[in-house]
C-alpha cells in the first residue's frame, strides 16, 4: 500500500511513518517544517519527505492519506485531498487499524510526564526480554528511533489527550483501547482544543471506559483529577501509586533531596531501590508508574529496577546541551507552570546553592493565549534569575510576571537580546535551563558559541 502522510515531522506522525514502512508500505510524506532528529530518522529509513505546499505527491493517487491533527482546513493538501476525493484517515485511527490488533496495548496518559514514562515503560519490556513495539512522542535514549514494531506481543505507545484531526475531535487516545493504561495526571492544559479543565476529564474517562476488565488501570493516587474521573465509573481493577500517606499500592520514599533514588514498596513490602538519571519528585512518580505499569505486564520488580538503572532520559528532559567556561545549558521541554516548577525545583535539590537561571519561551497554545498567566511566576520562583521571551503577537504582557518575580527578572523581545545578556551576565558555576516546547530559534547552540568566543578572548 502506498501511504502519504501530512504532518510528518512531527513527532508522532514521524513515528507513524516509521511503523508504517517497517510494516510494509510505500511511505511519503509532506510538512511544513522538516528538521532534526526527525528528519534524520526519515531519511534513514528511506522516506521521501518534500513542503506541504507540493501536491505532487498526491498527483499518482496514493492509497491511503493519513492527516496529522496539526493540518487544518484551507491549507493546500488538505484541501486537494478532499476535492479530489482520496481516501484518508488520522493518525490514530491509521495505528489502531494497523498496528494495534492482536497486540498488547500499553498506553502512557497524563498531562505531565507521557514521554518519559513511555520510555521508561518501553525499556523495562526491552530488558525483561518481551522485544516490545512503541511509539513515543519524542526521542528515547535507549533506541534509535522513536517508533517500531518489535517483534514481542506488547506495543507500548504515548497516549496523548490532544485532538485526533480536523474531522476527528476525540482525544488521540479513545482511539488505541489499550490493556494496561497508565493515568498519571491530569491538569488543564491545551486551551486551544479544551474549553475547560471538565472537557478534559470527560475525554480521560473515555479512556477508562476502553479498558476490558481483565485489564490494568495504573493511576496516580494522588491526584484528585484522576480520583474524579474514576468516581464516574470504573471497570477495570486498579493498581495506585504515590508516596506513603496515600496508602497506594505501589509506593515510593525518596533516599535522597532530589529523589534521583527512592525505594520502592508493593502493599507495604519493599521491592528494592531505583536509581534514575533525573532528578525530581515528578520523574520518581513516572518511573513508580512504569514499575507498576511492568509489573501488570508480567516483570518482576527487581526487573524493573535492574533496567531503570541503565534508563537514559528521551532528549529534551534536562538534557545538558553543553557547558563552556562553567557556565552549563540545559534544555528542557517545560512549558506548563507545573512541569517548569517541577524542572526548577528538581534542578535545585540537585544543584544546591549554586546559580539556576531560567529562559523560557512562552510558545505553547495555552500559554500564547494567557491562560497560565496567573502561575507563571509563582512557578519560576525556584530560579535565581529569570528570562522571559516576549514574541511578537504574543496577545498579552510578561511585564506583569517580572514584576511579581523582583529584579532578577527580565522580559526581552528575541533570542538575540537573551544570548547578549546571558554572555555579559553568566558566571563560572551558573545553570542555564531553557525552556520551551519548540526550538526556541537555536537559543542552546548560540548560547554556548558566544560563551565560547567570550571564553577565547
Amino acid at each position: 500500500m502506498r501511504l502519504h502522510i501530512l504532518g510528518i515531522a512531527g513527532t508522532f506522525m514521524g513515528g507513524l511513518a516509521l511503523l508504517a514502512r517497517q510494516l510494509g508500505h510505500q511511505v511519503t510524506g509532506s510538512d511544513a517544517n522538516i528538521y532534526p532528529p526527525m528528519s534524520e530518522m526519515l531519511a534513514a529509513e528511506g522516506i521521501p519527505v518534500g513542503p506541504d505546499t507540493d501536491t505532487g505527491f498526491l498527483q499518482d493517487a496514493p492509497d491511503l492519506v493519513v492527516i496529522g491533527n496539526a493540518r487544518s482546513r484551507g491549507q493546500p493538501l488538505v484541501e486537494a485531498v478532499l476535492e479530489r476525493g482520496l481516501a484518508y484517515t488520522s493518525g490514530p485511527d491509521w495505528l489502531a487499524r494497523a498496528v494495534c490488533p492482536g497486540r498488547r496495548v500499553l498506553a502512557v496518559a497524563g498531562t505531565h510526564g507521557k514521554t518519559t514514562t513511555t520510555g521508561m515503560l518501553a525499556w523495562i519490556l526491552e530488558r525483561a526480554g518481551h522485544d516490545p513495539g512503541f511509539l513515543v512522542g519524542g526521542v528515547p535514549g535507549n533506541f534509535a528511533v522513536s517508533a517500531r514494531l518489535g517483534g514481542g506481543r506488547d506495543f507500548v505507545i504515548e497516549a496523548d489527550e490532544y485532538d485526533t484531526a480536523f474531522f476527528d475531535k476525540r482525544s488521540k487516545f479513545i482511539h488505541y483501547r489499550p490493556r494496561i493504561a497508565v493515568l498519571n495526571n491530569l491538569e488543564f492544559d491545551h486551551a486551544d482544543i479544551f474549553d475547560d479543565l471538565e472537557a478534559i476529564r470527560r475525554q480521560f474517562h473515555h479512556l477508562v471506559r476502553t479498558v476490558p476488565g481483565n485489564g490494568k488501570l495504573v493511576v496516580n493516587q494522588e491526584d484528585a483529577q484522576l480520583r474524579e474521573v474514576l468516581e464516574r465509573g470504573c471497570w477495570t481493577p486498579v493498581d495506585g501509586f504515590g508516596d506513603e500517606a496515600t496508602g497506594a499500592g505501589w509506593q515510593l520514599r525518596a533516599s535522597c533531596p532530589d529523589f534521583s533514588e527512592f525505594q520502592v514498596r508493593r502493599d507495604g513490602v519493599p521491592c528494592g531501590d531505583a536509581r534514575i538519571p533525573l532528578p525530581g519528585r515528578h520523574n520518581a512518580m513516572n518511573a513508580l508508574a512504569a514499575i507498576a505499569a511492568a509489573a501488570a505486564a508480567g516483570v518482576a520488580p527487581g526487573q524493573a529496577l535492574e533496567a531503570l538503572a541503565d534508563f537514559i532520559p528521551p532528549k529534551r528532559r534536562l538534557e545538558l546541551r553543553g557547558e563552556t567556561g562553567g557556565v552549563s545549558v540545559y534544555d528542557d521541554f517545560a512549558h506548563h507552570p507545573t512541569a517548569i516548577r517541577a524542572t526548577l525545583e528538581a534542578c535545585r535539590a540537585r544543584y544546591p546553592g549554586e546559580r539556576l537561571v531560567a529562559v523560557l519561551e512562552p510558545r505553547s497554545n495555552t500559554m500564547r493565549m494567557g491562560r497560565h498567566r496567573a502561575e507563571l511566576a509563582s512557578a519560576l520562583a525556584a530560579a535565581d534569575r529569570v528570562l522571559l521571551l516576549e514574541p511578537a503577537g504574543l496577545g498579552w504582557s510578561l511585564a506583569e510576571v517580572a514584576r511579581e518575580l523582583g529584579t532578577h527578572a527580565a522580559v526581552l523581545r528575541s533570542t538575540e537580546e537573551i544570548v547578549a545578556d546571558l554572555t555579559a551576565s553568566s558566571q563560572p558555576g551558573d545553570r542555564v535551563i531553557v525552556m520551551s516546547n519548540g526550538s526556541f530559534d537555536g537559543l542552546h547552540a548560540r548560547l554556548l558559541s558566544a560563551l565560547e568566543q567570550r571564553a577565547d578572548s
